[in-house]
């Protein structure tokens, strides 16, 4: 079934001097308006399109692609602020709007936010807010340790860093479990470290035990292969260098190379690290 704030595909039913007429089921016959249309759209065509409400809050729709949709968060800039509240470039020509009450702190013309998007309840629009815990879930029991997960990150303190999981639930990075700076906003990959007694999430940037070390010797040993047998990155080298290309903390990879060494697959020197050629 077709809803706002989501994507659908639906056929031209009827075409029109100002667009083309998509049938859209329990909403009727919704407006795609003609600067969207291209020549091959006609009668009977199907057509990928979101779905959202025009200034007169009457069901439209468009081919262009707003960087999230309803049930999802997005890091988004604000492009205006009036009495109604903050509004976000979130890549449609009508922004979204962020209520006063949904503002965690009140917003500043030019800041960028991490908000998720929802459909209010009385009004049918889509509108975000910034108070994540109102929307997201901060309790889970489905998820497993070691488990590969997105991440978004919306916050930072004394422990570590808050994280959106999955565009659902809430989690911590503790900073022990970050190795790197993790900036506001800033999407990346993470894995279930633990589900605490009440159900609360503990994230890390790398999956933990023998799975972990497993992806990273392999990932050393085809570095090594691509570099003709040699690296310069041995149990010596910078923290940053070792990042870079293994997306690791340096503890983790000297842990890895050391398992690579007692398996007598590589060789290490002061100056660098070998593929093993015995």
């Amino acid at each position: 079934m077709a809803q706002i704030g989501h994507y659908t595909t639906a056929p031209i039913v009827k075409l029109v001097d100002f667009g083309a007429y998509l049938d859209l089921d329990d909403l009727g016959t919704v407006l795609l308006p003609k600067r969207y249309l291209t020549e091959d759209m006609t009668l009977g065509t199907q057509v990928d399109v979101f779905l959202h409400l025009d200034s007169n809050d009457i069901p439209v729709a468009t081919t262009l692609k707003p960087r999230a949709t309803v049930g999802e968060c997005a890091h988004l800039p604000v492009v205006d602020i009036n009495d109604a509240g903050a509004f976000l470039d979130w890549g449609l020509p009508k922004h979204l709007l962020v209520p006063f009450n949904e503002q965690h702190k009140r917003f500043e013309l030019g800041g960028s936010y991490v908000v998720t998007l929802y459909l209010d309840a009385y009004t049918n629009r889509i509108v975000a807010s910034s108070r994540l815990s109102r929307h997201l879930q901060e309790q889970a029991r489905h998820f497993k340790p070691n488990q590969s997960v997105d991440l978004l990150i919306c916050g930072k303190s004394d422990m570590g860093y808050k994280a959106v999981i999955n565009h659902q639930y809430l989690g911590l990075i503790f900073r022990d479990d970050a190795f790197r700076p993790l900036q506001y906003g800033e999407r990346t990959t993470g894995y279930i470290k633990a589900i605490r007694p009440d159900g609360k999430i503990d994230l890390s940037l790398q999956a933990g035990g023998g799975k972990g070390r497993d992806r990273l010797q392999q990932h050393i040993l085809d570095h090594l292969a691509a570099s003709g047998g040699r690296s310069l990155l041995n149990d010596r080298a910078a923290p940053d260098e070792i990042y870079r290309t293994f997306n690791t903390s340096k503890a983790a990879y000297k842990k890895a190379l050391s398992a690579l060494y007692k398996q007598r697959l590589i060789v290490i020197t002061p100056d660098d690290i070998r593929l093993n050629d015995e």
